[in-house]
């Protein structure tokens, strides 16, 4: 019998609207989109990270790593956007893991507490990170409008959600 890590709904469920947020907004705007889901990053000997979705953007979409092995970050370039869905690890993701993401050199981190609904937002750079509202990556995407989403999913299912986050990403 393995161990493994324990996931609530909730945790679950946020992890599925940012997920179908993030694809509904690159397909509104025609922006390319690699995901990978829980996918593991390495950097030798200093770092290695899984987090719960990252994303290559735009041109750097067609740099998603390929092959079954971690993603070394000798070898490849570091995603654009890592998401950490937070449950119970809100102060790690907020602390740890937002300095392991600065230092492999992601442009930008989100941590979503699934208490309260809210997405935590950092552009990253120069080593360093700043708190914004508005994603840098993802332009046009308000971390308010991820955050409707994620209360609607507490009083709906994930298609009208889905379906609310199309039309308002077709009007913006």
């Amino acid at each position: 019998m393995g161990i493994e890590m324990i996931i609530s709904a909730e945790h679950s469920r946020d992890h599925g609207i940012i997920v179908i947020a993030i694809n509904l907004f690159g397909i509104a705007k025609a922006l390319p989109l690699n995901l990978l889901i829980n996918c593991s990053y390495r950097k030798t000997e200093v770092y290695e990270c899984q987090p719960d979705a990252s994303y290559y953007i735009g041109e750097r979409a067609k740099l998603v790593p390929q092959g079954s092995a971690v993603v070394d970050l000798e070898q490849f370039a570091p995603p654009d956007l890592v998401i950490e869905v937070a449950d119970t690890s809100l102060a790690d993701d907020l602390g740890t893991k937002r300095l392991i993401y600065e230092n492999i050199g992601v442009s930008e981190y989100w941590v979503v507490d699934v208490q309260k609904n809210q997405v935590i937002a950092f552009a990253i750079a120069d080593g360093g990170s700043r708190r914004i509202t508005q994603s840098q990556v993802l332009p046009g995407l308000p971390t308010a409008t991820i955050e409707s989403a994620l209360q609607r999913s507490r009083q709906t299912d994930q298609t009208h959600v889905g379906a609310w986050l199309l039309t308002q990403l077709q009007n913006s």
